[in-house]
């Protein structure tokens, strides 16, 4: 028995045709099993995601996504203004697929569609930065200026590894810079080499060692980042731990929130999701259980 009605399948058609046909042969034969009508749209620009989305959203009960990271969170920005929206599935289709992580889909394509098929559906928060949105994560400083130190050849023929090699590169290169966050219940201020708000537990494939790291509970988690040393990596890996104190952490600074405002002496660029798409100062809120998405059993 089908499980939804109607869905739209969406994927990039600027990737390889001969790749593209294999994806497709791999993921329709399963997900056709849940769904009576699937409407598969292929895509040329991330206007044009934008567009096809927004055409769908109140006509279908399932957005399935097939791309990555960016090709999601142009679905993402285009479905969550609207009152009317469907469930989202993730079919892992980039070079991170972070959030599909978060959601314990499969990697390989295939094992994918089919957790997506016996998957359950859950509610998931939002962040928005301004007037966009973002699942993941909104950064500045360090991880910013990694994004805009990936080669884009390195990408295309390298993945995951160009951007750990853009972060090797920009770790050497970090720059404090000075910062003020206001929250309901207190303002923080200082240098910083980063400063990232999550929302999501992945960042470039790596799962970040906080264990309160949560995309349904309602809080934003902030990670101030000092210095880029070995000492803040440390620190960074003891907050797996239920006995470490938060308030005796010297290269970071770590705090839970709904909303803030970022403010920083320069302007500087922000990354939403692995997209430079706005700049400080900033104010960033959380949209709780915004969305449904499925999430593999």
């Amino acid at each position: 028995m089908s499980k939804y009605d109607e869905a739209l399948f969406l994927y990039n058609g600027n990737d390889d045709h001969e790749e593209m046909q294999r994806k497709l042969m791999y993921a329709i034969p399963k997900l056709s099993l849940a769904i009576k009508q699937l409407h598969i749209v292929q895509t040329e620009s991330i206007e044009d995601v934008k567009k096809v989305c927004i055409r769908y959203a109140a006509k279908v009960d399932l957005l399935l996504i097939l791309g990555g990271d960016g090709t999601v969170h142009a679905c993402i920005n285009a479905i969550s203004p609207l009152k009317k929206r469907p469930i989202v599935g993730i079919l892992p289709g980039g070079t991170c697929n972070d959030f599909s992580r978060v959601l314990n889909i499969p990697q390989q394509l295939e094992k994918a569609a089919a957790a997506i098929v016996e998957g359950h559906v859950v509610d998931i928060d939002v962040g928005k930065a301004d007037d966009r949105y973002f699942l993941n994560f909104w950064g500045i400083g360090l991880i910013a200026e990694t994004s805009q130190n990936i080669d884009p050849n390195q990408k295309k023929y390298l993945g995951v590894l160009s951007y750990f090699m853009s972060t090797l590169k920009t770790i050497t290169q970090a720059k404090s810079f000075s910062y003020a966050i206001t929250t309901d219940e207190q303002t923080v201020q200082g240098e910083a080499v980063m400063i990232v708000v999550l929302n999501g537990r992945y960042l470039g494939t790596q799962e970040l060692p906080i264990s309160s790291l949560q995309p349904d509970d309602g809080k934003l988690d902030v990670l101030i980042v000092k210095n880029s040393n070995l000492a803040f990596f440390r620190e960074l890996f003891s907050m797996d731990h239920p006995d470490t104190k938060l308030k005796e952490l010297n290269e970071m600074m770590y705090i839970q929130t709904d909303r803030l405002r970022v403010t920083t002496d320069d302007r500087k660029e922000a990354d939403m999701d692995g997209e430079i798409v706005s700049g400080t100062p900033t104010e960033v809120e959380l949209l709780p259980k915004h969305l449904q998405m499925i999430r593999a059993k």
